[in-house]
């Protein structure tokens, strides 16, 4: 305990708030009095700290969102990049599934959007014992496409959901832009933890600066956009 106070920096009343409340797995113990922590353990105390301290989720919200309840409004986007890449991952939870019941307030057509955003490669459809089941990430963009219809972005005005085949690809491409240019500016200059700092950082930070730019590059479109004719020539 001692070894992973100086590890994170978190004192170990706080580590024992976070094991008592199913935040991290139990350590193996090879004696009565022996714990032994892994890696594991270090970056999920990182990883819950930060959600804590710089996302603002409770412990009871960090709880919820491991075990997969994404009905929780309050949870911040930026908060499930770091589950998905790091708890989940780290903590033996990669690829945890939920039943895509749990999003159907949110978007009451989810079986069948899933289906539509499998077939352009957004999301992967899993089936367990009789039940339709999607990772946190995936159910959480079948989610936000429901809540997109609510807002008008349905079929009957032009939109379905074919049309957000260019996200997907943007996404791949700018991912990898993304990890290559990483690992190439880092390449003998960062060891191995400092670097999953970083990129955590990054994962964190750097969607918010690119919704920025998109923003941005949004608005000047509609305002190109305006000084085009609406209406075709007409012959005279």
């Amino acid at each position: 305990m001692r070894d992973l106070e100086q590890a994170t920096g978190v004192n170990r009343e706080t580590i024992r708030v976070y094991l008592r409340h199913g935040l991290l797995p139990e350590p193996k113990r090879s004696k009565p009095n022996v714990a032994d922590y892994e890696q594991a353990h270090v970056d999920g105390i990182r990883l819950i700290r930060r959600l804590h301290k710089e996302e603002g989720l409770t412990i009871p919200q960090i709880r919820r969102a491991l075990s997969g309840e994404l009905t929780d409004a309050t949870i911040g986007i930026g908060a499930f990049p770091h589950l998905e890449q790091l708890v989940a991952a780290r903590l033996d939870r990669f690829d945890a599934l939920v039943p895509i019941e749990s999003i159907l307030a949110r978007n009451p057509d989810a079986d069948e959007d899933a289906v539509g955003l499998q077939k352009i490669g957004a999301v992967k459809v899993e089936h367990q014992e009789g039940q339709t089941m999607l990772s946190r990430t995936d159910a959480e963009i079948v989610a936000i496409w429901g809540e997109m219809r609510a807002a008008g972005f349905t079929e009957a005005n032009g939109f379905n959901i074919d049309l957000l085949k260019f996200y997907v690809t943007g996404a791949n491409d700018l991912g990898r832009a993304e990890v290559s240019n990483f690992l190439e500016a880092i390449d003998g200059k960062v060891g191995a933890e400092d670097a999953a700092d970083m990129a955590l950082e990054a994962i964190n930070r750097m969607m918010a600066f690119f919704g920025h730019l998109r923003t941005k590059a949004v608005l000047k479109a509609f305002a190109d956009a305006a000084v085009l004719p609406k209406d075709p020539p007409r012959d005279t």
